[in-house]
């Protein structure tokens, strides 16, 4: 057995048990260790073999569907495992929008801040929707030189994994907001389990709630966000970092806070959504 793809096993394999501690699907804590065990039977190493197929050669493993595929390549290509971050409380978007050529950290914090994005996939949305001329100290050329970036770094990985197609899209705007309201109330009632964030918790106290729930045929993990700007900004009882994936482990997040200004002040809004926030509530009335 190749160290790497134990190494790489180990990791699945505590999502695994982060997601049993938090009372998760354990269909989603199966698929996981099912996905493990694969990784640990192989005889090729996993990097050299997703250098030769891509995605596509992951996902013909036994038990390894796109959602996980994709947590093997972010580990293979960065060393990261974004999913396992999260779940561990130690996910920094700020750190995530560093590794973007031009981009510092303050530039990174003025980002996080101001577009309450966690993602690089929120962000190039952002970038698409023109807010990102928003953001003070930033001109035209790295602007476009963040775009730039963008576009290359995440086609790529589109590319990786195009095989298979995605049937879903993304959570609707109605079900995250259920999600964030079921959230707030029962963490506010102290009827969610805890996690121990390894970011910004000195005392090493399990003070996280954590919200693992289904609806329709969307699998949701809701938790308070634990970033360096939410602490800064005393927005960590606010902003709600939202994940979510579909019945084929397809994954992706949103940022659920309270709007300050505008037609939707008070309301709770999904960043980067807010147009269909606003028909949401409109169409509610």
């Amino acid at each position: 057995m190749p160290a790497f793809n134990h190494e790489v096993a180990t990791k699945l394999r505590e999502i695994a048990q982060l997601l049993r501690a938090q009372q998760a699907n354990p269909f989603r804590v199966n698929a996981y260790l099912h996905a493990a065990d694969t990784l640990d039977n192989l005889g090729r190493n996993v990097e050299e073999l997703m250098q030769a197929t891509g995605i596509k050669g992951l996902i013909a493993l036994p038990g390894i569907g796109e959602g996980i595929a994709r947590s093997i390549y972010e580990y293979v290509a960065t060393g990261r495992m974004s999913r396992l971050e999260n779940l561990r409380g130690t996910a920094d978007p700020v750190e995530l929008f560093r590794s973007i050529p031009t981009v510092g950290r303050v530039l990174a914090e003025r980002i996080h801040d101001h577009l309450h994005v966690d993602s690089l996939e929120a962000l190039e949305n952002a970038v698409h929707a023109g807010q990102l001329h928003k953001i003070e100290g930033l001109g035209s050329k790295r602007l476009e030189a963040i775009e730039t970036w963008l576009q290359k770094h995440l086609d790529e990985q589109r590319r990786q994994s195009r095989p298979v197609a995605r049937t879903s899209g993304v959570a609707p705007v109605e079900l995250i907001l259920r999600v964030d309201n079921e959230y707030r109330q029962k963490a506010a009632a102290d009827k969610l389990p805890r996690i121990t964030p390894q970011r910004f918790n000195p005392e090493n106290k399990a003070w996280l709630p954590i919200l693992h729930t289904t609806l329709e045929h969307w699998h949701f993990t809701a938790l308070y966000s634990n970033t360096a700007r939410a602490h800064q900004l005393g927005r960590t009882a606010d902003w709600v970092v939202i994940y979510f994936y579909d019945d084929h482990h397809l994954e992706g997040q949103h940022t659920v806070v309270t709007e300050t200004h505008g037609s939707l002040q008070g309301r709770r809004v999904v960043r980067g959504r807010e147009t269909e926030c606003l028909q949401y509530y409109q169409t509610a009335r």
